[in-house]
């Protein structure tokens, strides 16, 4: 009998075809990913003639958090991807909810990050100067050791700030930089969203280099058919009514609204933690 055909990631033409596969397909648990502070397992999925290498995140490994309800990470995540989708950025790697071995959780596309080239200075980086170089965008001063300071930078890159947009509406409480993956094809990806959408202003993220600057106007865009997309009877508005509380659901509606209101890119409130940590 023939292996199952490898996808690899975004070869697929069609979603729907994706998603079938990581719904429907058998759900084998290849190792476990111990770096993360929840379960995640590291699986293959096979339906039919198909297979791809997968990310599950069963909701009984879930770690409690004391401002998230128990138990809701892994629809969070999920929720975060049908955003992301409706933007039409591609964003985040396909990701279903369903049964696994280990009981319900989310399932995720595993995006093979590309090789840095030689001489690539990444998405992030610390540097000695007060002012960055062109092409990157100051985030903050980082303590090195030994009483130095560093600043920490973002490329301005086009893909990140997509992503920031997504954040601010999500409301994303962990843009990590480890949280960033460059595919080989030149894709962005954004993947662990389990702490997004609560009803408070929990946005910390590395992205913070846009802040107070006017959206472009793609973002705008975007965003003006994300509030069509998330009305209570739209696709999108009632998936996500399945997935998050009517509370976090106005939240976002919310969020989206007011970023159109200011045409900026959000700053930091001063009642949470701006920067994640670790930062990595």
């Amino acid at each position: 009998m023939p292996a199952p055909e490898r996808i690899p990631p975004r070869s697929v033409t069609s979603v729907e075809r994706l998603t079938e596969l990581l719904t429907e397909g058998e759900l084998t648990v290849v190792g476990q990913i111990r770096e993360a502070s929840n379960a995640v397992l590291y699986c293959s999925v096979a339906y039919g003639d198909e297979s791809a290498e997968c990310v599950y995140k069963p909701v009984a490994g879930e770690r409690p958090l004391w401002d998230f309800p128990d138990g809701t990470l892994a629809q969070r995540e999920v929720a975060a991807y049908e955003v992301a989708r409706a933007t039409g950025w591609d964003l985040v790697p396909p990701t279903v909810l369903r049964d696994g071995p280990y009981g319900e959780g989310m399932v995720q596309l595993w995006v093979e990050p590309a090789e840095p080239a030689e001489g690539d200075p990444g998405l992030l980086a610390l540097v000695e100067d007060e002012e960055p170089a062109e092409g990157w965008k100051p985030v903050a001063l980082a303590e090195v050791g030994e009483g130095r300071t560093a600043l920490l930078v973002h490329a301005d890159d086009d893909r990140l700030r997509r992503l920031a947009v997504l954040d601010a509406v999500i409301n994303n409480g962990d843009r990590k930089g480890g949280h960033l993956l460059p595919a080989p094809d030149g894709r962005l990806y954004g993947i662990d969203h389990g702490v997004t959408f609560n009803v408070d202003d929990k946005l910390r993220t590395l992205l913070w280099g846009w802040a107070g600057e006017p959206l472009t106007s793609e973002a705008v865009g975007a965003l003006k058919g994300l509030a069509e997309a998330l009305l209570p009877l739209e696709p999108l508005g009632v998936r996500l009514a399945s997935l998050i509380t009517e509370a976090e659901l106005e939240a976002t509606r919310a969020r989206v609204a007011a970023l159109l209101a200011t045409g900026v890119h959000p700053t930091p409130s001063g009642e949470w933690p701006a920067i994640p940590w670790p930062p990595v």
